[in-house]
């Protein structure tokens, strides 16, 4: 038996339109040619692979044989893969980035990384994301490193230089327990009670460890993710503050108790959109930082 033929490009398309439109001609019309090419070009596609890709007889119009649907997914990943590798190198010829290096504040909300990432996706449909979330200073941190190239960062690092940023709204934190907690059974506290108590404070993973914020209690527990925090306050381990968006529904169901602290209410958190002086982003990295910081003025 001899070796399959490789098929063109061009002669997997002619085979696509006809098993889309279901006939030669209505396949020559789609694709400005006559109804005799359309029909060479299957029948020497057929020739090259050694297989009937379409049953002609007993019907005028063509009908995929068993075979032929196989192949035709086939078809449709080949020339889907064609597609993304012309789209690909056309954005490279424009300066369009290959990849974008994103870090993320982990207090960002959810819904403002889903909004950003799915239009983004959606505006650069051939440009790569490595997206990598951390807390505090170890965001600016990945950025000075160069290991991200932009990043939407809290406010512990707004006075590093070699940082460029635009201000990006902010996320309220409250501050919780689970409501079997004694701050929380005990409904206004009166100052200094949160000293008492064990607060679950979210660490700087990077080298500079900038000051924590919002730490009122003389024990802490020092944790390395926002997930184990929520966690540990679920489980009635210790009081924190949390971003309002991540524990509304934990607050509606009564799994967390917002707190009555007269020393520890809360409050803003700020976000900038940062990225080096000496490196500014491209034109996918600057859309999407344009987003982010687009959402916080809607």
């Amino acid at each position: 038996m001899s070796d399959t033929g490789t098929p063109t490009i061009d002669q997997l398309r002619v085979f696509i339109a006809v098993a889309d439109v279901g006939s030669f001609a209505g396949a020559g019309r789609a694709l400005g040619r006559a109804t005799s090419v359309v029909s060479y070009t299957i029948a020497t596609l057929e020739t090259q692979l050694g297989v009937s890709l379409f049953e002609r007889g007993g019907s005028r119009l063509p009908r995929l044989t068993e075979t032929g649907r196989a192949v035709l997914a086939e078809a449709r990943a080949v020339a889907q893969g064609v597609d993304g590798l012309r789209a690909r190198v056309n954005g490279l010829r424009r300066g369009l980035e290959a990849e974008v290096r994103l870090a993320l504040d982990a207090m960002l909300p959810a819904a403002r990384v889903a909004d950003a990432l799915k239009a983004f996706q959606a505006e650069f449909p051939t440009v790569a994301l490595r997206l990598r979330s951390e807390a505090l200073g170890a965001v600016t941190q990945l950025v000075l490193d160069r290991v991200v190239t932009i990043a939407v960062s809290g406010p512990p690092d707004a006075t590093i230089g070699g940082i460029e940023r635009v201000g990006a709204g902010h996320v309220d934190l409250v501050p919780v327990a689970a409501p079997g907690h004694p701050l929380a059974t005990a409904g206004r506290n009166a100052p200094g009670a949160a000293r008492d108590h064990v607060q679950l404070v979210l660490t700087d993973r990077s080298p500079r460890m900038l000051p924590d914020l919002g730490v009122v209690g003389t024990r802490s527990w020092r944790l390395a993710d926002l997930a184990s925090k929520h966690l540990l306050l679920l489980e009635g381990i210790g009081w924190g503050n949390m971003p309002l968006p991540m524990v509304r529904d934990d607050l509606g169901a009564g799994r967390l108790v917002q707190l009555d602290l007269p020393d520890c209410r809360g409050g803003p958190y700020r976000f900038d959109a940062i990225y080096r002086t000496d490196t500014p982003p491209g034109p996918a990295a600057a859309w999407l930082l344009a987003r982010f910081v687009g959402q916080a003025a809607g």
